[in-house]
């Protein structure tokens, strides 16, 4: 792999071969994704560090939950909006297209979420993962009460918490290490 090839901008390469169990997972994204995401291939330098990566993505995006699959992507969308995150921008902002079937909500939630049509529910919860993003440590009970005031029950809270965390965090990674997003990306269900 040259360094143009690299996901980042790190000198870490992917672990050749990779182990059977990965290149499955590796061949299943190709399969459904068309590719095998650049996140995932930065985090081949050290299988174990992969495999934490994806079981807590995993978890958290397509688990079972009172989120809907949408409802997460919209959050990675905004926490990666505010913090300017390229990659997740252009991956999740795909994922909005699609699950949405709306190209429009996903560039509105790229650049302003405050634009897009959306529910109430969904504005209080993007709201949430917002100041979670931008002031976390003034999050008080008002703030979690206007989410069960939306319907959220405590168990959804913490998925947004949790989701919004991961994407605060995988957000600040990505950054700094100039991660970059696959091409196919851009140009998917526009």
């Amino acid at each position: 792999m040259t360094q143009k090839d690299m996901p980042t901008a790190l000198n870490l390469p992917m672990v050749d071969p990779l182990p059977p169990e990965t290149q499955k997972y590796f061949d299943i994204c190709v399969e459904k994704l068309g590719m095998v995401p650049n996140v995932l291939k930065a985090n081949a330098f050290d299988i174990d560090k992969l495999n934490t990566f994806t079981a807590m993505y995993n978890d958290l995006m397509l688990a079972n939950s009172g989120l809907s699959k949408l409802e997460r992507e919209m959050i990675a969308v905004v926490v990666s909006s505010i913090n300017k995150c390229f990659y997740c921008l252009v991956a999740h902002g795909a994922a909005v297209r699609q699950l949405s079937g709306n190209p429009q909500l996903g560039e509105m939630l790229v650049m302003n979420y405050r634009v897009a049509p959306i529910e109430p529910r969904q504005r209080a919860m993007l709201d949430f993962a917002a100041k979670m993003t931008t002031a976390s440590a003034e999050i008080e009970e008002p703030d979690r009460q206007k989410l069960r005031d939306a319907g959220f029950t405590d168990r959804d809270i913490w998925d947004i918490a949790n989701v919004a965390g991961f994407f605060n965090m995988s957000n600040r990674v990505a950054s700094a290490t100039a991660m970059v997003p696959n091409p196919e990306y851009h140009a998917q269900f526009r």
